[in-house]
C-alpha cells in the first residue's frame, strides 16, 4: 500500500499543508493515519480524494458542499467540469491515480486518447508535462515505488519518442545544443522533452541521454562546438555531488556554456561559475528555447 505524506498531498494537490489540517479537522472527506512517533500519514484513497476535492473547489464548488457529495457524485461533477483547463487538470490527476494503482492500461488509454483528440504535441504540453512536474517531488522523496515509476516513464518516453520523430518545426536556429544527464543520472523524461521542445523550434539537437561521463562530452565538444550543453535534473543519483560534477566540468571543458534545469536546479552549488546557467521554472527554459 502506498502512504503519503501531507507534503505529498500538498505538492501534488496545490492545498498548502495548513488548508489540509483545517479540512481534516473540520470535515470527513480525510481520516489520517497517524505512525508511532504521532506523523500523520495518508493512504490511496485519500490522495484520489484530495485530489478530486481540490480539483472542485478550484472551480468553484465550496469544501462544506463537497463534504456531503458522495464518491460518485463528486466525479460526476468533475467530469461535468465544462472550462478547458479543469479538464485538462483532470486527465492529469486521472494519471496520478491510475500510476498509484499500477492501472497502466487506463494510465495509456488517456494518453492515446488525448493524442487522437489532440494531436501529440498538445498531449506532450498539456498532459505530459504536467504530469511530470506533479510527481517529479515524489520521486525524488522515493514516495513512489520504482515499480509504478519504470512503468509509467516508459509508457511516456515512447510518447515523447513519437512526438520527437514526428515534429517538423517552421523555423530554423543555427544554434546547437547537446542534451545530456550526468553520470549516474538515469531520469531521462524531462531531457525527452526538452528535446520535443528545442526540436520544435528547429535548433539542431544532440541527445547524448543518461549517464554520461564528462570525458565523453568533453569529446563531442570538440568534435561539434555546440553553443550548449543543457541537462535536466529530476532526482538525485547515488554519490552524485553538484559541486564535484561543475568542478569537473569547468576544468575539463571550461568554455561550454552549461544550462541546468530541472527540480534539482534550485539546490545551488557552493561555488558560482560564469558559463552555467540555472533554470528553475517551466517557464525560464521555455523562454531560453524561445530565444535560441
Amino acid at each position: 500500500m502506498n502512504v503519503f505524506t501531507i507534503k505529498d498531498l500538498e505538492n501534488l494537490s496545490g492545498i498548502k499543508a495548513h488548508t489540509i489540517r483545517i479540512w481534516e479537522q473540520r470535515y470527513s472527506f480525510l481520516k489520517p493515519k497517524r505512525t508511532e512517533t504521532n506523523i500523520r500519514y495518508y493512504t490511496t484513497d485519500e490522495l484520489k480524494a484530495v485530489l478530486n476535492i481540490a480539483l472542485l473547489n478550484k472551480y468553484g464548488y465550496k469544501i462544506s458542499h463537497i463534504d456531503k457529495m458522495s464518491a460518485e457524485e463528486m466525479r460526476q461533477k468533475i467530469i461535468d467540469l465544462s472550462h478547458a483547463e479543469a479538464q485538462q487538470e483532470r486527465l492529469v490527476n486521472d494519471l496520478v491515480q491510475y500510476m498509484v494503482d499500477l492501472d497502466i492500461v487506463q494510465f495509456e488509454e488517456v494518453l492515446n486518447h488525448y493524442i487522437r483528440l489532440r494531436g501529440i504535441e498538445r498531449t506532450i504540453t498539456q498532459l505530459m508535462f504536467p504530469f511530470l512536474d506533479k510527481i517529479g517531488i515524489l520521486w525524488m522523496t522515493n514516495f513512489i515505488h520504482p515499480a509504478q515509476e519504470h512503468l509509467v516513464a516508459n509508457i511516456i518516453r515512447q510518447k515523447l519518442i513519437v512526438g520527437i520523430e514526428n515534429v517538423h518545426s517552421s523555423v530554423h536556429s543555427d544554434k546547437m545544443v547537446v542534451l545530456f544527464l550526468p553520470e549516474g543520472e538515469y531520469h531521462e523524461l524531462g531531457l525527452l522533452y526538452l528535446y520535443y521542445l528545442l526540436k520544435s523550434k528547429g535548433v539542431q539537437v544532440l541527445y547524448l541521454g543518461s549517464d554520461v561521463p564528462v570525458r565523453d562530452m568533453e569529446f563531442l565538444v570538440a568534435a561539434k562546438k555546440p553553443d550548449y550543453l543543457l541537462t535536466h535534473l529530476t532526482s538525485v543519483p547515488p554519490n552524485f555531488n553538484i559541486d564535484k560534477f561543475l568542478s569537473q566540468f569547468n576544468q575539463t571543458i571550461p568554455h561550454s556554456k552549461l544550462i541546468i534545469s530541472g527540480q534539482l536546479s534550485a539546490c545551488c552549488p557552493r561555488k558560482a561559475f560564469s558559463n552555467v546557467q540555472y533554470k528553475r521554472s517551466l517557464q525560464e527554459v521555455m523562454e531560453f528555447v524561445s530565444a535560441l
